[in-house]
Order: C-alpha cells, then sequence, then structure tokens
C-alpha cells in the first residue's frame, strides 16, 4: 500500500534548515557515535529512495535543491521520479533527461491522488518543507514520519511542522543509532 511519509533531518530542537534555508548545520556536520548499537548510515538514504515513486515539496525547497545544482554542477536529483513543485509563482524548470518537475497550486488534498497514482506500488515523499508537511497532516494524508536527528541546537530556523499535528499523539515505529552520532527516528501518524 502506498504511503506518505515526510522524511528529513533536523536538529535536536526542531529545525530542518536554518532562517535563511541553509544547511550548513547538516553540511558541515562532522561527528560519531561507537557505542555497540551503532549502524553505518551510508546506504540508508538510497533504500529509502528506492521505495519512493513520487515527491512533492515547496518552492523554497525547490529552490534550494535548484541552487545546490547550480553551484554543483550536478543534475535534477530526482531523475526518473515525478516531482510536484507546490507555488503560486513561475520557477524555472531543470532540464535533462529524466526530469519530470510539475508545478501545482491549490489544496495538497486536490492533487494527492496524481502523487498515489504516479507513486504505484512504491511511496510519495514529503520532501519538505515544514509548511507542506503540515498540509499534509492538516488534511490527513500524512502517512509517516522518518526524521534524522542531527546533535546540533540552531535556536531559531525553520521548524520541522508549521504548526501542531491534528489527532493522536504519532506513535513510535522504530530508531536506528549511527555510527555518525545522529539518530532515526520513525513514527506512524495516527489520525
Amino acid at each position: 500500500m502506498t504511503k506518505t511519509q515526510y522524511y528529513c533531518a533536523c536538529t535536536v530542537d526542531g529545525y530542518i534548515a536554518e532562517s535563511d534555508d541553509t544547511l550548513d548545520w547538516l553540511t558541515g556536520y562532522d561527528g560519531s557515535y561507537a557505542g555497540e548499537d551503532a549502524v553505518p548510515m551510508k546506504g540508508t538514504y538510497d533504500s529509502f529512495y528506492d521505495g519512493i515513486g513520487a515527491l512533492v515539496m515547496g518552492s523554497a525547497t525547490y529552490e534550494f535543491v535548484l541552487d545546490h545544482i547550480a553551484s554543483k554542477g550536478d543534475d535534477w536529483l530526482y531523475a526518473g521520479k515525478p516531482a510536484w513543485i507546490l507555488t503560486s509563482r513561475d520557477l524555472p524548470r531543470p532540464e535533462g533527461e529524466g526530469v519530470d518537475v510539475r508545478f501545482a497550486q491549490g489544496a495538497v488534498k486536490d492533487l494527492h491522488g496524481e502523487l498515489i497514482e504516479a507513486a504505484g506500488d512504491r511511496h510519495v515523499w514529503v520532501v519538505g518543507g515544514g509548511n507542506v508537511a503540515s498540509q499534509y497532516a492538516d488534511a490527513g494524508l500524512l502517512d509517516e514520519v522518518h526524521l534524522t536527528v542531527v546533535p546540533v541546537v540552531l535556536g531559531a530556523g525553520k521548524p520541522l511542522f508549521d504548526r501542531a499535528l491534528p489527532g493522536d499523539p504519532m506513535q513510535l515505529t522504530g530508531t536506528r543509532a549511527f555510527g555518525t552520532g545522529m539518530v532515526e527516528l520513525r513514527y506512524e501518524v495516527r489520525r
């Protein structure tokens, strides 16, 4: 069954980006954990991504990805998978083989069926940001939250969610401690 999953990294104090949308706290992080329960982090993103059939993100996340591509000379990071960008602005579209970027306006509940259909037997990834994840939660369409908690405190920034989640508290479904010192928390969203 196709699930809608919010998968992201966040700081210990619940931020997914700095106030200026940068991720230096994540890209510059260098930590470790040598506990006997530590597992390698390498390959965990690839394993998650292999299970994704469609993506959705807000315009700030999209622009961050485009800036990353431009600065590194990379290709579109999500080639081969359709990506919906929630925006009311005209934004550039990346070029290249396998690029399937679709711009959308309106309520997430109105276009969610398209994402589910496009995902096929895989899952929908809510890439970010906190406002998009909150829209999915408000509409009762968010099934899981997968967080990689980085032991950094920002004190301010872009929050994991923009507002409180409706319904019951999330149910913890799994954890992993990585050798990097980061911890993965997986939750089921209960409605």
